[in-house]
């Protein structure tokens, strides 16, 4: 088991490296969204800022189009449903 220190910084470097959403590193490393958030935006900060600044960028962006894969998602939905 990883101390939180280094969970802080190998969860960002698995962000940064696949470019992955906190709900996908989550599941990844089987913790959850809010461990995740709170590593990245507060704890890394004070252990390395630089790779914090790198992870949250991908975040950033993530956030940005997250109302895209959204519509993606409902669109998917409703096409395989099938109407009778």
């Amino acid at each position: 088991m990883l101390d939180i220190e280094e969970r802080a910084k190998v969860l960002a470097t698995y962000i940064i490296e696949n470019k992955t959403t906190v709900r996908q590193t989550a599941k990844k490393f089987n913790i959850s969204k809010s461990t995740v958030h709170k590593d990245i935006s507060e704890r890394l900060e004070k252990i390395n800022p630089s790779l914090a600044i790198e992870a949250k960028k991908i975040l950033e962006i993530n956030k940005l189009e997250r109302h895209i894969r959204g519509g993606l998602a409902t669109k998917l939905k409703y096409k395989n449903k099938k109407i009778i």
